[in-house]
């Protein structure tokens, strides 16, 4: 069917993946309860989503929005898009092959081999293993299916908005952590106008910031304890406009506040994230984001594959 990254396809879109995806929760808290200033502070705990990340959105609507064919589907991802489309493949009965970098958590490599997919690790970062993964589409003729830069996808993942507008009508500011770019941009094109946008990156993957300067998509560094999926080298042409008209600014964080922003978050709320799931945080924590006065501010936890809590036997 076709498909339109507006208004009325994302409603759609909510609507096709409602029966697949969860409605995860909003715990409210305050600023002070982290020694910040006492502001009203939410976060959206989208982490619990299946797959462990906000991706499986956009993987069930890439499946459910186009034809598959008898081959199946073929993704690369830092780990949380190959979980994502592995754990839909399986819920649909539909053949996958995954293409994960080395960088890639084990703790998301083991998710993907618990789905059931075809997986290959091979390349040291995302963009040597998407090149694999094209290779095998053209020669299986299996569906690609992109982590951010494809029309379902950015559908998939605007349907998050359209969660957090109604949970929270009366919200200033979401802090969203940016990779790729599917996340922000599926959620400016539901709240921009709306809701102020803020990107969160690793000074050492700067990729909305740097083309955000350059005027357009342009390669960027790929070191960060994020890597796996903060680190894609550039963001996605599709999303870039819409982050140019909606995102209100885009703060860069290190690697000790993100680390730091993993402990917090575990000691105060008892929250598991992972490096990238916590770096929208860490920009409170670090400075690199200060609410004004009043100021209500949303943080998306949008990522827990993460072997950081262990049990004892």
């Amino acid at each position: 069917m076709p498909v339109t990254l507006d208004r009325d396809g994302i409603l759609a879109a909510a609507e096709l993946v409602r029966p697949y995806v969860r409605e995860t929760p909003v715990l409210a808290s305050r600023g002070a309860d982290f020694g910040l200033p006492d502001f009203d502070l939410r976060f959206k705990l989208e982490y619990l989503q299946h797959s462990g990340s906000f991706k499986a959105r956009g993987a069930f609507a890439s499946l459910l929005l186009r034809d598959v064919p008898s081959v199946g589907v073929v993704a690369a991802s830092g780990g949380n898009h190959g979980a994502a489309v592995a754990y839909a493949s399986r819920a649909l009965g539909i053949p996958a092959s995954i293409y994960v970098p080395t960088v890639s958590s084990p703790a998301k490599i083991q998710r993907i081999r618990d789905y059931g997919a075809r997986l290959v690790v091979t390349g040291d970062v995302y963009p040597q293993a998407l090149a694999e993964s094209e290779k095998f589409a053209a020669e299986s003729g299996a569906m690609r299916i992109h982590a951010y830069d494809q029309t379902e996808t950015l559908l998939g993942q605007a349907t998050l908005g359209v969660e957090i507008e109604r949970q929270m009508p009366d919200l200033d500011t979401l802090l969203v952590a940016v990779g790729g770019g599917g996340l922000i941009g599926g959620l400016a094109a539901w709240l921009g106008g709306r809701i102020r946008i803020v990107g969160v990156e690793p000074f050492g993957a700067p990729t909305l910031h740097n083309a955000l300067e350059a005027g357009k998509p342009v390669d960027a560094p790929t070191g960060s304890v994020a890597a796996d999926s903060l680190s894609p080298q550039r963001v996605g042409e599709l999303m870039f406009p819409l982050a140019q008209q909606h995102v209100a600014e885009v703060v860069l964080v290190t690697d000790d506040a993100i680390r730091e922003s993993q402990r917090r978050l575990w000691n105060t709320l008892r929250v598991v994230a992972e490096p990238g799931g916590a770096a929208a945080f860490s920009a409170l924590l670090s400075g690199a984001y200060k609410p004004r006065e009043g100021e209500r501010v949303g943080v998306l936890i949008c990522g827990a594959n993460t072997d950081v809590v262990q049990f004892s036997m």
